[in-house]
């Protein structure tokens, strides 16, 4: 133990984080090894390199920002519905299409506590956010006598409790051994000065490092392998908070596998202008999504000579790669993007303390930032009244009562126009 409290603090003190054992001499045997096992298997490089980076980083300047085709599905003509329909419903009945489900978060904005795919819809009888999920992979599962697999990604703090809440629901009914469960990486929080934070005095605190590792953590978990096994070609990866998510859409799968690209993804449009919601688009000849916070006006109100805006799709998390693309982007570092946040943190005295403003710095990667890996994506703009009503928190325009009202609108009473 005293040789690795040594290499411990002479790394702390390169990285000037000494603070991080400051309570050593109150812990037990047990906490102790883990503080330190803890700080050894920090790459501070990584983490101080960010942080530095983003300090000094610099405004992306719009001349670099191109249009991204898209198609508009309300728009298109029944024959061309019909037609995608059809190859994606050939697609899924082979046994080509599974489901990648992102659901690493908590409840916790929703007075929830637990994991967020374990809320429940104030239905009769009461319904979860992954019981809706596993409804739509059911209906193709039962009507096509196939096997979807169903990969759901947890954070290591939800992991538990989400298979836990699978295992006392009976799995919703569907076969067990088609649903797989994996974690995503974490990353430690720094604060404003460059210093890691504590949780407890014996714990630093991580945070997930955001969904675009799925496809890293994928690999890790030897679900790649599985998938390709399974001789899966398509995998389509969405959030766990939008109940009207249909992740095998038939329209948008057929729609992918005829436009011949590796990725694919619904969009919204983004109806105020000066909304600074990130929006697809080009960059550097890549399709991407990109930053509005520089872009005037003037930029959004863009048409084409048809009069379609240029640059106002908004992402919605709902994607789909094939399995190729998936395998390429598993050995891919996606950058980081840092998001400003207010969380409780051990202070010098030891104690735990509630900040009244953001405080602390996370890092983190966006599934999104794949797509600059490839030369071109197709994007299918979907109806937002009829796809999107995700539950983001009680009190912002995207609540549980909203999301309810439409989830029994459009799903209970329409449930036989389910494709």
């Amino acid at each position: 133990m005293d040789d690795t409290l040594n290499t411990v603090k002479s790394i702390l003190k390169k990285y000037k984080q000494e603070h991080l054992i400051s309570f050593i001499s109150q812990l037990t045997e047990n906490q102790k090894s883990n503080l330190l096992n803890q700080i050894l298997n920090i790459d501070f490089d990584e983490l101080l390199g960010l942080y530095d980076a983003f300090n000094n980083s610099e405004p992306n300047p719009t001349e670099e920002i191109e249009p991204l085709k898209y198609v508009i599905k309300d728009s298109l003509p029944s024959n061309k519905i019909k037609q995608y329909y059809n190859i994606g419903i050939k697609a899924i009945k082979s046994g080509k299409v599974g489901v990648i489900t992102l659901a690493g978060g908590q409840g916790s904005r929703l007075g929830f506590k637990g994991p967020k795919g374990t809320f429940c819809l104030d239905t009769e009888p009461k319904i979860s956010l992954f019981e809706i999920l596993c409804n739509y992979i059911k209906t193709y599962s039962n009507k096509y006598k196939i096997n979807i697999p169903w990969y759901i990604m947890t954070s290591t703090s939800n992991y538990f409790d989400t298979i836990n809440f699978f295992e006392q629901n009976d799995f919703f009914n569907y076969n067990r051994n088609n649903i797989h469960f994996f974690t995503q990486a974490n990353m430690p929080i720094i604060d404003i000065n460059g210093k890691l934070v504590l949780s407890e005095i014996y714990k630093v605190h991580f945070a997930s490092n955001g969904n675009g590792n799925v496809f890293k953590a994928l690999k890790k978990a030897n679900l790649i392998f599985d998938m390709e096994l399974k001789k899966l070609q398509w995998l389509f990866v969405g959030g766990i908070d939008n109940v009207l998510l249909n992740p095998l859409d038939p329209v948008f799968i057929g729609y992918t596998i005829s436009c011949k690209v590796s990725a694919s993804s619904k969009t919204l449009f983004k109806e105020d202008p000066t909304d600074i919601s990130w929006i697809f688009a080009k960059k550097h000849k890549k399709p991407s999504i990109v930053e509005c916070e520089n872009f005037t006006e003037q930029i959004s109100l863009l048409t084409d000579k048809n009069g379609n805006f240029l640059y106002r799709e908004t992402n919605m998390l709902a994607h789909l790669f094939s399995i190729n693309a998936i395998k390429k982007l598993s050995d891919i570092n996606l950058p980081y993007h840092r998001a400003f946040r207010k969380n409780a943190f051990i202070n010098e005295e030891g104690m735990k303390q509630v900040p009244d403003n953001p405080n602390i710095y996370k890092f983190e990667q966006f599934v999104f930032d794949a797509f600059s890996h490839f030369n071109n994506i197709a994007l299918l703009r979907v109806n937002k009244g009829e796809e999107f009503a995700p539950i983001k928190d009680f009190n912002g325009p995207y609540n549980p009562e909203v999301a309810t009202q439409k989830y029994e609108e459009l799903i209970l009473k329409k449930r036989s126009n389910i494709y």
